[in-house]
């Protein structure tokens, strides 16, 4: 396959990758181009997965989809959407954090970066939705891993090791995803005031109550005209929601009268979880997993004052924008139990700090046999990360 030409079906894919072989030519696998702020800027043949595009399957009534992987995002939601699903792990579209406009993202990239938004802690990660893919190996070898059901214990979870790969062991071709039913209703409740250790606390609480928070947030006073803001989302059908609503008044009483805030707004604090708006499109921009009850180890009071941040994940996740020295930052971080990935910098930025946390000799040892495993010649090992 010439090098300029984009594949439309699984065997171009494996024939590019035959090509690469044959020349010893390096890929980077690309979709919609959401992402590419994210690690070093590559010189690399592209393998460009826009062409396979378009829905497979989609059954409804079983809670299964299967999509190509160029498949738009939004494309994938709104056809959900219309049977009254959704993709409960809330994944959301990188390309406004890099200062893009939305819209680009696709499926296929989504899944390969492993996208989870603010419903993670209740829905799960994007890795537990993916049944199973068809792929090309860095070998040009076409297989399958997973089912189209969503009870499969049959063989290794490689679709676990596929979510997150970041197109470093083959090159996805079709993806088999579970969906769940849209909720009902949706509330928000708000704390107004807290400081980041009542906070976390307080989202602490609600977590482990009967109330069933579907995601919990904290936005800080500096980006929440001047009164910090803790949200908590409450969904489901409405005499639950309702009652549930109810039980966090009593609950949560020792941090204050929980608020109703407005629809439109609540929505607009969700969406800039996902966009980082408030955050900007300058400066060095982390991604810090946590514990939540360690985010304030993390968040330092020093650290606070020179930097902007947002916790999601009832704490466990850290937007955190800050020009502090990075092994300093990863450092705090690894004390706390937390890794931090470099999401977006200067250029000179990307190439001289690794965007992923630097893993354990062990841990690095065993990603490198299976890298090996699945693409032994390095095709797509393009010096990103």
């Amino acid at each position: 396959m010439a090098a300029n030409v984009i594949p439309t079906c699984e065997s171009d894919v494996a024939d590019a990758v035959a090509d690469a072989l044959r020349g010893s030519v390096k890929l980077a696998i690309t979709g919609g181009g959401s992402k590419t702020g994210f690690g070093r800027t590559v010189d690399a043949r592209a393998l460009p997965m826009a062409g396979l595009a378009g829905i497979v399957d989609y059954d409804p009534a079983e809670l299964v989809l299967t999509v190509k992987p160029g498949t738009l995002l939004a494309e994938v939601e709104a056809l959900v959407a219309a049977s009254g699903q959704m993709l409960a792990f809330e994944p959301f579209d990188h390309g406004p954090i890099y200062g893009a406009s939305s819209g680009q993202a696709t499926i296929g990239g989504v899944m390969a970066a492993g996208v989870s938004g603010s419903q993670r802690i209740s829905a799960s990660a994007a890795r537990d939705h993916l049944l199973g893919f068809r792929a090309v190996s860095g070998r040009g070898e076409i297989f399958a891993a997973g089912a189209k059901v969503v009870k499969n214990v049959t063989g290794y979870d490689l679709p676990k090791l596929a979510v997150g790969s970041w197109g470093r062991l083959f090159a996805m071709t079709e993806l088999t995803i579970k969906v769940l039913p849209r909720p009902r209703e949706n509330a928000t409740r708000m704390l107004i005031g807290l400081d980041e250790e009542r906070a976390v606390a307080a989202m602490a609480r609600a977590m482990g109550s009967q109330a069933e928070v579907a995601a919990a947030a904290y936005i800080p006073a500096s980006l929440h005209n001047g009164e910090s803001a803790t949200l908590l989302r409450i969904q489901g059908f409405g005499p639950s929601v309702a009652a549930r609503c109810a039980m966090l008044g009593p609950l949560l009483a020792d941090f204050g009268t929980v608020r109703i805030p407005d629809a439109g707004a609540a929505d607009a604090r969700w969406t800039d979880l996902h966009t980082l708006a408030s955050l900007g499109t300058e400066g060095m921009l982390w991604r810090i997993h946590v514990p939540p009850s360690r985010a304030c180890e993390v968040l330092t009071p020093p650290r606070r004052e020179q930097s902007r941040f947002l916790l999601d994940w009832a704490g466990g996740l850290i937007w955190l924008v800050s020009d502090e020295e990075p092994a300093a930052l990863r450092t705090a971080v690894a004390e706390a139990g937390g890794h931090a990935a470099l999401v977006r910098g200067s250029e000179d930025h990307r190439a001289n700090v690794p965007a992923f946390h630097p893993p354990a000799p062990g841990v690095a040892a065993l990603e490198e046999r299976v890298r090996r495993a699945f693409d032994p010649a390095g095709v797509f090992e393009t010096g990103r990360f």
